[in-house]
């Protein structure tokens, strides 16, 4: 072989030529392709093109003090496409402790992608084709010690595709705005770069012309060691998922979370477990401490009171009175006024038979003016103390509160949290964190992240008096599809600042939004002013799920959910406009009598209870209203 052709070898290796291919891929069911050209793969739903990855990849540099053999590191060169492998069935089959659905099951066939850098290194970019979208991840072997620097993926969003992106922050309570455009506008106080999103980022990819409606839920799962959490940076059309750190040191095998794209309709999005599907499966062998349920908060109604005893036996009363299983003493327990001790709160609670939590400032996050306790948890040996002290006095869980991001560090505390809880039989819920990614498959004792605007705000501003019917009916179809959500629903009385949702629409939060701990806001003396079947109703309230249907909906307008425990199905419904609404009742297997709690426009008696056999085929919601329908 003469020169030139041993240096047009050589270039074709380094720059990928036309025609770098491999034959399309495609999910199980058919509904899902994948063509690949080089490093651009697209996507197809139905046979229609609905997305374009322009660039895949990630990218090594040095670590720190340690230098890569001459040729290795990427700095964003191209990579050459190598082959890529038969396709592999995947058959996903596990059990939740809650969830939206307790049995999971999905179908995927597995593809593996290989590249090649300039250096001769190779990627494995392994991409899953499953029935409700795609997951993928980059795979690197035998690395030397070098830093991940960046990931290179990167897809478009042409102009005038409706899209829900929620503005990033390190706590993930922002609203979740419909736009048509990539443009964004000027940084703000709570939002430093307008051109960075947090997960999840629902886009609209249908083609109402040809009839196809079809919707994309970006996110991602299986956060690990030696890994932070991502984003979206966009740049007009140009989508780059972003992790949060690029200076953790790698070596050896190595790869990244997998990036999640549920794939459908509306319905297929919000019924989807594909964050779970992912993750990796229970670390907990012995998962029979674990109990979901219904839990009274003290915080909402008054913002210091887990400080004094007398509250917090308020609030335990309440649960023994609406037979809840639990009670959550928040922030400032370590301050207790009166000569009590959260010893004495936490034994009253066990007296009664209700199981109570107790709240942590993570330290890591807000620390300085913020309230205790605090470092506690900070230190293995510390952590491995406190908790065994929770355990021994028979504290049931802990709400661990104020992180600062979705770096590696944040990464690792959380999962040393929820493996040291494990060990002490500690449920886990944590605020001011990031959102779920999966760990509530791999980790079942967490049991609620927060990760949302929710209800609290109500302490802080007034913007959520006029907001939140609207952004209600939003987050049934972007942050409660990856997991579940603290937003601490049901308040029929005000705090700090009113709401102005009607009782049927609060009522109905505690079915729409799925969490295992269901934390409710309101005041004792509000709650037991509601009429018995109310009370009846939330005493119980399942907070885990056999089956999770989508039955209508749109973002941000309305939505008709129906979850299933064992036999009793609950249909939750909400209104989030400012006008009345009528919203069909699809056909459904309801048997038997049924209750219906909705709304009498009436300030002086606002529930309308009523018990029948023959539904209507649609109702009218009030202006931010709502309706619950019980099946049993």
């Amino acid at each position: 072989m003469n020169l030139l052709k041993v240096l047009s070898s050589l270039l074709l290796c380094l720059f990928v030529s036309s025609g770098a291919s491999a034959a399309p891929a495609k999910s199980p069911n058919g509904r899902i392709a994948l063509k690949q050209q080089d490093s651009q793969f697209e996507v197809l739903y139905k046979g229609r093109s609905v997305l374009t990855f322009t660039n895949m990849g990630v990218t090594l540099t040095e670590a720190s003090n340690v230098s890569l053999p001459t040729g290795e590191g990427q700095g964003g060169a191209p990579l050459s496409f190598v082959g890529c492998s038969e396709p592999r069935h995947i058959d996903i089959d596990y059990t939740m402790l809650a969830g939206k659905r307790l049995h999971c099951t999905n179908q995927c066939n597995e593809y593996r992608y290989t590249f090649r850098e300039p250096s001769g290194r190779e990627q494995v970019l392994v991409m899953r084709l499953c029935n409700d979208g795609i997951a993928f991840r980059y795979e690197l072997e035998n690395l030397p010690v070098c830093r991940f620097a960046a990931e290179q993926t990167t897809f478009r969003i042409p102009e005038g595709t409706p899209r829900w992106l929620q503005p990033w922050s390190d706590a993930y309570e922002g609203f979740f705005p419909l736009t048509l455009t990539g443009k964004t506008g000027q940084p703000t106080r709570w939002n430093r770069n307008p051109n960075r999103w947090g997960y999840p980022c629902l886009f609209d990819l249908s083609d109402h012309r040809q009839g196809q409606t079809v919707y994309a839920l970006f996110s991602e799962s299986n956060i690990e060691s030696r890994q932070s959490a991502s984003c979206l940076y966009n740049d007009g059309e140009l989508y780059r998922v972003a992790p949060d750190q690029n200076d953790v040191d790698i070596s050896g095998s190595w790869h990244s979370p997998w990036r999640v794209v549920m794939m459908g309709t509306l319905a297929d999005i919000v019924e989807s477990t594909l964050v779970t599907d992912m993750a990796e499966p229970s670390k907990i062998a012995d998962t029979s401490w674990i109990k979901p349920g219904v839990v009274s908060w003290v915080y909402w109604a008054y913002n210091h009171g887990s400080n004094d005893y007398k509250i917090i036996k308020k609030y335990v009363d309440l649960a023994v009175a609406l037979h809840l299983p639990y009670v959550l003493i928040d922030a400032e327990w370590d301050e207790m006024k009166d000569g009590k001790t959260i010893e004495d709160a936490v034994a009253y609670a066990r007296q009664q038979g209700v199981k109570p939590m107790i709240w942590y400032n993570s330290s890591v996050g807000w620390i300085n003016g913020a309230p205790g306790p605090k470092f506690r948890l900070n230190k293995p040996e510390d952590r491995e103390r406190e908790f065994a002290w929770c355990e021994r006095i028979g504290v049931a869980g802990v709400k661990i509160d104020f992180f600062s991001g979705d770096n590696q560090m944040n990464m690792q505390y959380c999962q040393d949290l929820l493996e040291c809880g494990a060990r002490h039989h500690l449920l886990v819920n944590f605020h001011g964190a990031t959102i779920p990614r999966g760990w509530q498959r791999t980790w079942p004792n967490l049991l609620s992240t927060e990760g949302v605007y929710g209800a609290e705000w109500y302490n802080n501003v007034p913007t959520f008096t006029r907001k939140a019917a609207a952004h209600n009916c939003m987050l049934p179809f972007t942050r409660n599809v990856i997991g579940p959500m603290d937003y601490t629903p049901c308040a029929f009385s005000d705090s700090q600042h009113p709401h102005i949702t009607t009782h049927g629409h609060e009522l109905a939060l505690t079915v729409v939004f799925e969490s295992a701990l269901q934390h409710l806001a309101d005041r004792p003396e509000s709650f037991l002013a509601q009429p018995k079947e109310v009370q009846q109703f939330l005493g119980n309230l399942p907070t885990a799920w056999d089956e999770t249907r989508l039955l209508g909906g749109y973002p941000g307008q309305f939505v008709v959910i129906a979850r299933r425990s064992g036999n009793t199905w609950y249909v939750g419904m909400l209104n989030g406009r400012d006008e009345p609404q009528t919203i069909n009742i699809p056909s459904f297997p309801f048997k038997g009598e049924v209750t219906v709690f909705s709304d009498t426009g009436s300030p002086a008696n606002p529930w309308l209870i009523s018990k029948t056999f023959a539904l209507p085929s649609s109702v009218c919601l009030l202006p931010r209203g709502g309706m619950v329908i019980v099946s049993e």
